[in-house]
């Protein structure tokens, strides 16, 4: 979860009860308000016919096109000893409409000049003040939930404003590959937190970046420096075999030791180039025919691996051309037909396809590589006298030209794909 989204979250946990409380309140505030204003119309209706009956004046007609109505009786001496008044709500029959409607009643006790005792009911109907309260709790509803998104709207603007120099940062560590140096740094100078942050982020990258190019230099020193003794090594063993009578036990541990020279040349090789791919070293760009070098590939592998008796169905266009140096290209495809040759089982099946700006390499496999270890230098799914650097290499070329480079495990298959730059 995105962290604007957890804040959004969580604020809108915290001020939804708030504003649900604050509804509430309203709305009990103003249905209490409605029924006093209803309570005070009664009252004043009432006063007036304690009034007409005090002065003895002519009270009014029910259903006169008012919505009051009222009732009067005179009381016992007996019944009452004080004046009094009630308020309630309940159904009241409507002589004129003949039919029953839910109302607010006030009952009052009060007396005349001499002292008699009159009990007056008085309601009015409460359908239009049931009408407001229903009208009020939807406006309510309405402004709560247009309030609530407000504030969360306006919040996470402010938020992404205010966070702005974060995902900056975020945004360029994303994009950032080691030995690609601190191009297009973000700066924050105004707040503390996040100058603090990007500081610690520069100050971490470049150490990082001094590593890897001792790394790199050490690598490429060392291999550089491997080569001589490791050819003179290996011509003294070949003069050794040919040049001096050996028993057949010398014989064999030389040929042991040859086998493992040649490893170690192969190995300084490809460190080698690997050291002058990530140092940028080429930088020639040439029209390479693609297809040209995978039938050369082709070939090559098809004699040394014909004991595997392995089928090959290739897919591709009379010519591809892509601009790159001719030797990563060379480096490149024929390392992933040779990892194709190599790990397919006996009578396998090898397909090579270029199509959509695509070179697509699959042979025949029994279960996934570990995709997440697969392109790591010196990793190596088991078969022996394997360096470990072959697919890093291709990756290294891949990404050296900014091609993209997958790996996936389809019906029993290994496929390679690499997203080409047509010239």
């Amino acid at each position: 979860m995105k962290l604007i989204h957890r804040v959004t979250l969580r604020l809108a946990l915290v001020i939804m009860p708030v504003l649900l409380l604050w509804a509430t309140l309203f709305y009990f505030t103003m249905v209490f308000q409605v029924n006093d204003e209803t309570d005070d119309s009664l009252d004043d209706y009432a006063e007036m016919i304690v009034c007409r009956v005090v002065d003895g004046e002519e009270l009014p007609t029910p259903g006169d096109g008012s919505n009051n109505t009222y009732s009067i009786e005179q009381l016992q001496p007996t019944e009452h000893h004080y004046d009094w008044e009630t308020y309630e709500d309940r159904e009241v029959y409507l002589h004129w409409k003949k039919e029953s409607e839910p109302a607010r009643v006030l009952t009052k006790v009060f007396h005349d000049s001499d002292g008699v005792a009159y009990r007056l009911i008085v309601s009015t109907p409460t359908f239009e003040r049931d009408d407001i309260i229903r009208a009020l709790l939807i406006h309510i509803a309405i402004i709560y939930a247009v309030l609530l998104c407000t504030i969360l709207a306006v919040t996470v603007a402010v938020f992404k404003i205010s966070m702005k120099p974060f995902y900056s940062l975020l945004k360029w560590l994303d994009g950032y590959r080691p030995g690609g140096g601190l191009a297009g740094f973000p700066n924050e100078e105004t707040v503390v937190e996040f100058r603090k942050l990007t500081q610690t982020a520069r100050e971490t990258i470049e150490r990082a970046e001094n590593h890897l190019e001792r790394q790199k230099q050490f690598i490429g020193n060392a291999s550089h420096e491997l080569q001589t003794p490791l050819a003179v090594l290996g011509n003294r063993i070949e003069w050794m075999m040919d040049s001096t009578t050996l028993t057949e036990e010398q014989f064999a541990e030389l040929s042991k030791m040859r086998q493992s020279i040649h490893r170690l040349v192969r190995l300084n090789r490809t460190l080698l180039l690997l050291s002058k791919i990530d140092n940028g070293h080429f930088l020639d760009r040439v029209d390479v025919d693609i297809v040209s070098i995978i039938n050369s590939e082709l070939e090559v592998y098809k004699e040394i691996f014909a004991e595997k008796e392995l089928r090959c169905n290739v897919a591709v266009p009379q010519g591809y051309v892509v601009q790159m140096d001719e030797m990563l290209a060379t480096t490149m495809v024929g390392n992933l037909i040779k990892n194709a040759f190599v790990h397919s089982p006996s009578k396998g099946v090898i397909e090579i396809k270029i199509s959509q700006d695509e070179l697509m390499v699959s042979n025949s496999g029994d279960e996934a590589l570990d995709k997440a270890r697969l392109f790591d230098r010196f990793y190596t799914s088991g078969k022996t006298g394997s360096t470990g650097l072959g697919l890093a290499l291709v990756k290294s070329v891949a990404e050296y030209y900014k091609f993209g480079i997958d790996y996936r495990f389809n019906n029993s298959r290994h496929c390679f794909v690499i997203r080409l730059k047509n010239r």
